[in-house]
């Protein structure tokens, strides 16, 4: 059986290893600025405005440009 690799070379910029909590928290906050919104009849704020993947714990993705054996699962 041969090894498994990733077909595509893209990865986390950090060595954390989920966005989970972070995704969670914006998601959290947007909602609760859209309720207030909404209870105050005025409307709902950009969804640009929350969850920037540059403020993660990640900080975004990049192309992997290393030996390709490091890309193995």
């Amino acid at each position: 059986m041969s090894n498994s690799y990733r077909k595509t070379p893209i990865i986390g910029m950090t060595m954390a290893a989920s966005d989970k909590r972070f995704k969670k928290a914006e998601h959290r906050r947007e909602r609760a600025s859209v309720k207030i919104a909404v209870r105050q009849a005025k409307d709902a704020p950009d969804p640009k405005l929350f969850g920037n993947p540059w403020a993660g714990e990640k900080d975004g993705k990049r192309y992997f440009t290393g030996h390709p054996k490091l890309l193995r699962k």
